[in-house]
């Protein structure tokens, strides 16, 4: 009997390159995204390429509905999920006192609402099952706070918490919790975030196909924390080392734009 994983945010970065590696493998994919063409390119090309089962479910995750509905499609699918990978995310850039609310509101949705509630629906079959496996999207911004990007930096914080709790309470019961933590990586996310001029992201920084794989590895091997990239390792030690008030100033100026 085939596997199936869930991909939310699979339409482009590390969502679209996971797909890929999950249809390598022989798993069906339940493709989740906001755009409808680019699912429906991406499907057709892991049916064709790698001969997989796909279900394309355009849905918004900022939108409070949107999870229920992802579920009951899965459901009346008939496809059992075996890997569920939280992956979409995006960010608001800017001073948290000029920034829209409405936006962050919606960032948090997806980022932590849509999240937690996707994991509860479809951690019970896979505890009923004794198997499965959890991909969260976390990042480097995790480990600090992160002025310019407050409300971010915050949700991923809660990710990693939240992935790391869990992964301790399903210990012997057959399924795992991995959350992914990348540090600035080359996608669609810097332009949704207008921060294509921050110093976060100039020069070389990484490319969604090797995180993915990072991640996709680390999620086998039932890993609880992957983190991809040397100096990106060290990052969780650099803060823990350096004096508390210094870690938002040195975010800052990463993050600051690039004067002209």
């Amino acid at each position: 009997m085939s596997k199936a994983a869930l991909i939310t945010g699979a339409s482009s970065g590390i969502g679209y390159e996971l797909a890929l590696l999950f249809a390598k493998d022989g798993f069906d994919c339940i493709l989740v995204a906001r755009s409808q063409g680019k699912l429906d390119e991406l499907a057709a090309r892991l049916e064709s390429e790698f001969r997989v089962k796909t279900l394309v479910i355009p849905k918004d995750l900022s939108k409070s509905s949107a999870v229920d509905e992802v579920y009951e499609e899965v459901t009346a699918a008939s496809m059992p999920v075996d890997v569920l990978v939280n992956n979409a995310g995006f960010t608001v850039f800017g001073l948290f006192g000029e920034t829209d609310l409405q936006a962050e509101l919606e960032m948090l949705q997806v980022n932590v609402v849509a999240l937690t509630a996707l994991t509860k629906l479809f951690l019970k079959p896979m505890l009923a099952r004794r198997d499965g496996r959890i991909l969260n999207l976390g990042s480097t911004a995790a480990f600090a706070p992160g002025p310019l990007m407050a409300v971010y930096y915050a949700s991923k914080a809660y990710v990693l918490s939240f992935s790391e709790a869990l992964a301790n309470e399903l210990q012997g019961t057959g399924v795992s919790v991995t959350c992914l933590c990348p540090g600035a990586t080359r996608t669609g996310f810097q332009k949704r975030g207008v921060m294509e001029d921050s110093r976060l992201v100039q020069g070389e920084i990484a490319d969604a196909v090797s995180v993915a794989r990072a991640g996709y590895e680390g999620l086998l091997a039932r890993k609880t924390l992957v983190i991809p990239g040397f100096r990106n390792k060290l990052v969780p030690w650099m803060i823990r080392l350096s004096p508390r008030a210094m870690v938002p100033r040195v975010a800052r100026r990463m993050q600051e734009r690039v004067p002209k």
